[in-house]
Order: structure tokens, then sequence, then C-alpha cells
């Protein structure tokens, strides 16, 4: 059997620009999913994107960090930075104030709630869920989305982690990998929530491209998508767009770079299919049907 790969893009609505290398992606066979940002600045331009194309499966790309909430700012006071309106802008200081216990899960799975609820009632069916940053490695956050995607009757999400043989590539920079490695010892506390763990909400084996963010030239995707194993699911994930004036106006460390993704993509997935035991291109949608023949198969087998 052959693998299976989604190929996701993060940051559906930040700007026009991304938009249309999503659209411009998907159209070409080379992408298979995006998340969306509910508070992206090219929210309503991502809807019409998603709606036009339906093969597209679109998730929700849940920010409680560098961005802007969805909830009235009282209703989440420990998630805000100085200024009272807006998420903490720095990362770091998000994960500082998670584990000094002074964000409280209760307003995290408030605002995810609120992020989710903007795309459903803009009539996006949500395939999944992830998050900015991949924050909900973090326990606090991850029990806190997991909770959340059974209130919002959602069947996925993000596994935050790489695998060994993806990180033996050693592709991004040496402190990125080290802090992937490092933070790989949360893995089992991710996989042992009980709606992981019962398959309420589902994952994939594995996320691919982490470590590589802001490296995922077609050098380095050729690489890794030639580095598969032979059987399982996974998720590639990248964030391509184009370099143009509005992406100007965003806080983003990722510029020129999103170009390089775009490119990557276009030459790079369309000539694997040409491969043996060329993955199968999925989206988060296929998830369920995949466990659905895997139960039929065991209950066969006994």
């Amino acid at each position: 059997m052959a693998p299976r790969l989604i190929i996701n893009a993060d940051d559906f609505g930040l700007t026009p620009g991304v938009n249309r290398a999503i659209a411009e992606l998907h159209q070409a066979k080379a992408l298979t999913s995006a998340t969306l940002m509910a508070t992206g600045a090219a929210f309503e331009d991502a809807v019409a994107i998603a709606h036009a194309n339906p093969t597209l499966g679109v998730g929700c790309h849940i920010v409680l960090t560098d961005g802007v909430p969805a909830s009235p700012p009282e209703r989440i006071p420990t998630l805000l930075g100085p200024d009272g309106k807006n998420f903490r802008p720095s990362l770091i200081d998000f994960v500082q104030a998670l584990l000094r216990g002074k964000i409280r899960e209760a307003e995290i799975e408030h605002e995810a709630f609120a992020q989710i609820q903007k795309l459903q009632q803009a009539g996006i069916d949500v395939t999944h869920i992830d998050t900015h940053k991949h924050t909900h490695l973090f326990p606090a956050v991850a029990r806190s989305l997991l909770r959340v995607a059974e209130r919002s009757s959602i069947r996925a999400i993000r596994y935050p982690f790489e695998q060994s043989w993806s990180l033996a590539l050693d592709h991004g920079n040496r402190i990125r990998r080290l802090q992937v490695k490092l933070l790989s010892r949360l893995k089992a506390n991710f996989e042992h929530q009980p709606q992981i763990q019962n398959q309420q909400v589902l994952t994939t084996d594995a996320t691919i491209g982490i470590s590589a963010t802001g490296n995922l030239y077609g050098e380095t995707l050729h690489e890794i998508l030639h580095a598969i194993p032979p059987d399982g699911t996974f998720e590639l994930c990248c964030h391509p767009g184009y370099n143009d004036r509005d992406l100007d106006g965003i806080t983003t460390r990722l510029r020129a770079h999103r170009d390089i993704e775009r490119t990557a993509l276009l030459a790079e997935i369309p000539a694997l299919a040409l491969h043996p035991n060329a993955p199968r291109l999925i989206n988060y949608r296929d998830l369920e049907g995949l466990q659905a023949g895997s139960q039929l198969a065991s209950s066969q087998r006994t």
C-alpha cells in the first residue's frame, strides 16, 4: 500500500497573494489542504476561494499569538499582550506565560471556538484544526483544542511533531532542529490525550516540513518527499504565497521564501506522481474513510 500525503498550506487568509498561491497550487494538483485564519486580513477572499474549490480541504489555523483575536478582549484577558487588544506578539512570551500558569485554558477554548465558528458561519466545512506556530504541541493548548474539536464536530487535528527519519535529513538551521527535537518530549502527552486515544479526533502519523520551515527549497522538498516511508499517513506543512505589497504590511518572517515554496511545490509534487509507490494525495476529510477501512479490515481478520 502506498503512503498517504496531505499537503497543507498554513496562513490561508493572510493576504490575497497567499490566497492566490493556494488556489493556483490546488488547481495544479500540488496542494490538497489549507488552514484558514479567522481574523486574517484576506479572510473574505479566502472564503470565496474555498467555495470555488470544493475539493480543497479547509481547516482552521487557530491563532493564539502574533495576531488579532476573534473574541471580545474582556472574554480572554490572559491571552492578550500589553495593549490589551491583541495577542502577545512573541511566541516566547506566550510560552512563558503558558508554562507559568498565567493563561487560562477556558480562555484558549473560548477563543478557539470563536475562530472555528467564524469559519463555519461563513459556510466552511472545517476539515481539521492546527495552530499558528504549532502552539498545540503544549499540553494546555492541546487539551483545550481537542475539547473544542469535539464540541464543534471536527474530526481531525494536526500531529505537531516530526518523526526521527524526517529530522535526520537535517533540514532547517541548527537552532530550529534542536528546538524541534527538544519539543518532541511532549509527544507522549499529546498521543495520550483521550480524544486521540479513542480516535474521536483523528490525526496523521507525523507532520513533515516543520524543521524545514523557511528552508523548504526545491532540493529540500525533493529529499523530504523521496524519504517518506512506504506506508503511513503524513502531512507536509508549507507556507506558499506571493511576496507582494500586501505581504509588506504583514508581520511575518516568511517573505521571499513564500515564492520559493510555491515554485518548489509546483515542480516537485506533479513530478512525484510519476514515481513508483508515490504517495496518494488526500486531505483531512479522507482520514475518516481511512479509519473506517482499517476498522473493517481488522474485523474481517478476527
